[in-house]
């Protein structure tokens, strides 16, 4: 039976009892408290109460077991958004095991890395994902099965179909005695500096930010209705949409399909959400659409945002276009969610917010002493559910992991009332003329203007000296003198080291999975033809 918590606001881990799953205490407890016939998810046409879920997850789980999925192996998910794969992710914690997703719009490549990194026996797929994880499955001596979701034709040697298995397996299943210390889930990083890593967490590490951010900041609550504009192989729509929400008897609203404004407005009408899980790029694009202001989103009681910092610009359009609140914060793969958080009623626009309850934090300089308010620092924090450390990366590790503390790498000035701004990452600063530059910054600057609609600032070189250069996204066709024209909106508002030398103008600006900017993919050498400036530009 799932071990009610009284809703103590921060929670440690000495309230977490010993005897702790995931699944048992998100999930099985919402029957266990009389919701079986309350909507879980909804699914298109489909709304699929907590039985269902409970069911189906049961189900997925014995499939598991039987395939020989042992307490703590790695179980990796390839799924496009639905039933299947919120069942997949609550079956893999219930049987003990370690659930770790991966995107669906990867290349055979990707996924041989994925699996071969993760150890894993078992790998569920779709037909997004199949034929991808086909053409490596061989290179991954690991892997035994993959298990196919939908209805598979001509199933080959290692694949299974699930609808098959899962309707001769048992709709009952006994939760794995786990600990709130086994481990349970890893949340791997963008990779937008590297190859991806998986940092790993414990199965308390959900509850403790179940109860700190999303009751102790958000107010989940029973009525709830929340549309994920990320994907759920990102841990933060996952958990905001299938995990908080479980949590207090809610519903989360999963499609498929990728998210466009088109989309979004179409399902926001449809199905009249009461929050929304955002990202910057999407919100800025939403309240920049030619019938944004045919839309009503006068249901949404917030917008949470997170992913990306949220320019100031941006969340002015989105205030005025739609007038939805928005909790904006930051969080990471590492600290489990969203540590540092704005508050309702309380919003700087701006910042990233003040500290969510249960977590500390400290702003220091490059010898890890602390710096005076208002200087910017490297940002640390500490709290209940933090990772312990990056898969199969002990140098990665102790870089990040420093006792208690995980060292971000993002750069952050904190004001006298504790709110927190962003600076930008500590390897994306630049050095102008002997002093550090934040790009983002100059990118707040240049949203500004008017004709800007996205920016990106990176360094070049020129004459062995560094400078910043603009990428920009303007709305129509850029018209003659505007890179000029931009460059003295910025020096004119900016210290005069600020502005960008050089202005590019691009049709979009490259992103990670996630839909973070991926500065790393922009050119930063500086082409010495317009024939090579443009190859540049193509090949990146």
């Amino acid at each position: 039976m799932a071990t009610a918590l009284a809703p103590t606001v921060p929670l440690r881990y000495d309230d977490v009892p010993r005897s702790f799953n995931v699944a048992t205490w998100f999930l099985d407890r919402n029957l266990e408290q009389g919701r079986e016939a309350s909507p879980a998810l909804v699914c298109g046409d489909r709304v699929h109460t907590y039985s269902d879920v409970a069911a189906a997850t049961n189900r997925i789980g014995n499939v598991l077991l039987e395939l020989g999925v042992r307490r703590e192996e790695r179980v990796v998910l390839a799924l496009s958004d639905g039933l299947e794969f919120v069942a997949a992710w609550y079956a893999v914690l219930k049987i003990g095991a370690v659930v770790a997703e991966v995107y669906t719009f990867l290349q055979p490549k990707d996924y041989a890395y994925y699996l071969g990194y993760c150890g894993a026996g078992v790998v569920l797929v779709d037909g997004t994902t199949r034929e991808k994880v086909a053409a490596v499955a061989g290179a991954c001596p690991l892997l035994r099965h993959r298990v196919v979701v939908g209805e598979p034709e001509g199933l080959d040697t290692g694949e299974w179909s699930l609808d098959e298995l899962a309707e001769a397996a048992d709709g009952q299943l006994e939760a794995a005695d786990t600990t709130k210390d086994d481990l349970a889930i890893w949340k791997f990083t963008t990779g937008s500096t590297g190859a991806p890593k998986a940092a790993v967490h414990m199965q308390h590490d959900p509850l403790v930010s179940f109860h700190n951010y999303a009751l102790g900041v958000v107010g989940y609550r029973p009525g709830d209705v929340v549309l994920p504009v990320p994907k759920l192989f990102f841990g933060y729509a996952r958990d905001a949409t299938t995990l908080f929400t479980f949590g207090v008897g809610a519903t989360g609203i999963v499609f498929p399909e990728r998210s466009t404004p088109e989309r979004l407005f179409e399902l926001v009408n449809r199905h009249r959400p009461t929050l929304m899980v955002q990202v910057p790029t999407m919100m800025s694009e939403m309240a920049n659409h030619p019938t944004a202001l045919a839309h009503d989103l006068s249901c949404l009681r917030a917008c949470i945002s997170s992913g990306e910092a949220l320019p100031e610009q941006v969340h002015r359009k989105w205030k005025a276009a739609f007038g939805v609140e928005v909790l904006e914060g930051i969080g990471s793969s590492e600290a489990y969610h969203i540590y540092i958080s704005n508050r309702f009623g309380a919003q700087r626009m701006g910042s990233a917010g003040t500290l969510v309850p249960g977590y500390e934090a400290r702003l220091v300089d490059g010898d890890g002493e602390d710096v005076a308010a208002g200087t910017p620092g490297e940002l640390w924090v500490s709290g209940e559910s933090t990772a312990l450390c990056y898969w199969n990366d002990h140098a990665s590790s102790k870089q990040t992991f420093s006792g208690d503390w995980v060292r971000t790498g993002d750069v952050f000035e904190q004001d006298a009332d504790g709110y927190f701004f962003y600076r930008g990452r500590a390897d994306d600063l630049l050095k102008v003329g002997g002093i550090w530059l934040a790009p983002l910054e100059v990118e707040s600057c240049l949203l500004e203007h008017d004709a800007v609609v996205e920016c990106a600032v990176v360094a070049y070189e020129e004459g062995g000296l560094q400078l910043p250069r603009a990428f920009v996204v303007v709305r129509g066709a850029p018209r003659a003198g505007l890179a000029e024209e931009l460059e003295r909106h910025v020096r004119t508002r900016l210290s005069p080291h600020k502005y960008p030398r050089d202005v590019r103008f691009v049709e979009s600006l490259p992103r990670t999975s996630s839909g973070k900017l991926d500065r790393r993919a922009l050119p930063g050498d500086e082409p010495t033809t317009e024939l090579e400036r443009d190859a540049a530009w193509r090949t990146s």
